[in-house]
């Protein structure tokens, strides 16, 4: 499981955020937000930053979420209160379409 929430928090480019959840639903795991948590702090080297809680807002407490703050706004990101702009900086990850099967030639129309 953690590999693929590294994976998908590395797909966040800079200037952009996401949430604990939709990082886990990007990654397969929807409803898989603590998860997050515990992946992002089990791992040095991610951009641990760009992902915040719900509605955009920093859920570290003291001065990680001071951190977390500045580092967003040295790339860019826009805040009203303590809040990111989502509709300004929201990652839109790419869905997965799902693979669609072969109907089986014996339950085409037609057949036979």
């Amino acid at each position: 499981m953690f590999p693929k929430i590294h994976a998908t928090v590395l797909k966040i480019p800079k200037g952009k955020v996401a949430t604990y959840g939709q990082v886990a639903t990007a990654a397969g795991f929807p409803g898989a937000a603590r998860q997050v948590v515990w992946a992002l702090r089990s791992v040095r080297g991610l951009p641990w930053h760009r992902v915040l809680g719900a509605g955009g807002k920093i859920r570290l407490p003291g001065e990680a979420g001071f951190e977390q703050k500045m580092r967003l706004q040295n790339e860019g990101v826009a805040f009203v209160g303590e809040r990111v702009r989502m509709d300004l900086h929201q990652h839109e990850f790419k869905r997965k379409l799902p693979k669609k099967k072969k109907k089986s030639r014996y339950l085409r129309k037609g057949a036979m």
